[in-house]
């Protein structure tokens, strides 16, 4: 039996117009996850794009934060324990929102495109349904380094500019 990874992907934003080619991108990346952390069995994640006002709604509702993100995660899952779709089988990761509005000015200020913006937040965003956090130096480190693996893997490799001088 093979792993089935399904991404259902929703746009409630109407502001940027989603490129062909993206919906297979973000499913890409996910399985592109999915397969880098040897994730067993079959799995399902929730893809939602919305604008720099919903994510601004929803961030203050969830996280008690007064302004727009670019991702939001929402797992279902705790400690490799998930819900389980009773009809299919697979285990609910939780649900993924990126702001496109966000999205379409980080690729400019970072100098590439909005797939690679998109992939990476997506990438960025499922290793947190899979339970990786970045509140430490080392573990920041570590999903830095995963989520760059997945965009070399998707022919996304970071441009030079993307690292920002923090002096």
């Amino acid at each position: 039996m093979t792993n089935k990874i399904r991404v259902v992907i929703t746009n409630k934003q109407k502001k940027i117009k989603i490129p062909t080619g993206m919906r297979m991108l973000v499913r890409r990346c996910c399985n592109a996850v999915l397969k880098l952390e040897k994730f067993e069995g079959s799995a399902e994640v929730s893809v939602t794009f919305v604008d720099n006002e919903e994510i601004h709604k929803l961030n203050k509702q969830y996280r008690n934060i007064d302004s727009a993100t670019d991702v939001l995660s929402f797992p279902l899952g705790e400690n490799n324990e998930y819900d389980v779709d009773p009809e299919t089988g697979a285990k609910m990761l939780g649900d993924v929102v990126i702001s496109m509005e966000k999205a379409k000015d980080q690729a400019a200020l970072y100098g590439h495109s909005i797939q690679r913006e998109v992939a990476y937040l997506t990438a960025h965003s499922v290793l947190h349904l899979l339970g990786y956090d970045h509140e430490t130096g080392l573990e920041k480190v570590h999903m830095r380094e995963k989520e760059e693996l997945v965009m070399e893997q998707l022919g996304l490799p970071a441009s030079s500019s993307y690292v920002i001088d923090e002096e």
